[in-house]
């Protein structure tokens, strides 16, 4: 019975690489994608400064929706982020998995003397981490300089509102 279960669950996970590249291929286009994003919001923002407000996201959406608090600016900052993040988040994890399917059959060929199958799965399993790891870097850092950014908005704008109600 528990050879039953093993195999049964080797063929699923067996099933599940395809998929898991793809998504991991997937994050890498975001990442990449993200990038460039991110390097025309940075032009913007430099070439603009808080009064102009172009290319200040969370500035913009206050002074647009005539926000009164600071919580409604930052739940308005995370769900900007909120992509980002998750793709920051799961590609490491999808790399493991990508790394962990093909290891079986590369021991599988090992105990058969299958040298050129071991290669083959571990070149998948090694370069699917790589491309998670590099995208999950590339989305961290990004994150982390728009957070930044993004709460310093949040603080000038509330600090042109208290200024204003101080009037």
């Amino acid at each position: 019975m528990s050879g039953l279960i093993e195999s049964l669950m080797y063929e699923v996970s067996n099933i599940f690489l395809l998929p898991v590249l793809i998504i991991i291929l997937a994050l890498f286009f975001y990442s990449i994608f993200q990038i460039g994003v991110f390097a025309m919001q940075s032009y913007v923002r430099k070439k603009h400064t808080f009064n102009k407000e172009k290319g200040y996201i969370v500035l913009n959406y206050a002074e647009y929706e005539n926000i009164t608090n600071s919580d409604d600016l930052e739940l308005f900052a995370f769900s900007k982020l909120e992509t980002i993040s998750i793709a920051t988040r799961i590609a490491p994890m999808l790399g493991l998995v990508a790394t962990m399917i093909p290891m079986g059959p590369a021991f599988k060929a090992l105990s058969d003397g299958n040298i050129a199958g071991v290669s083959e799965n571990l070149i998948v399993a090694f370069s699917a981490v790589i491309f998670s790891l590099i995208s999950a870097s590339i989305t961290y850092w990004i994150t982390a300089v728009r957070k930044r950014w993004y709460a310093g908005e949040i603080r000038e704008y509330m600090q042109r509102f208290e200024d204003e109600t101080t009037k």
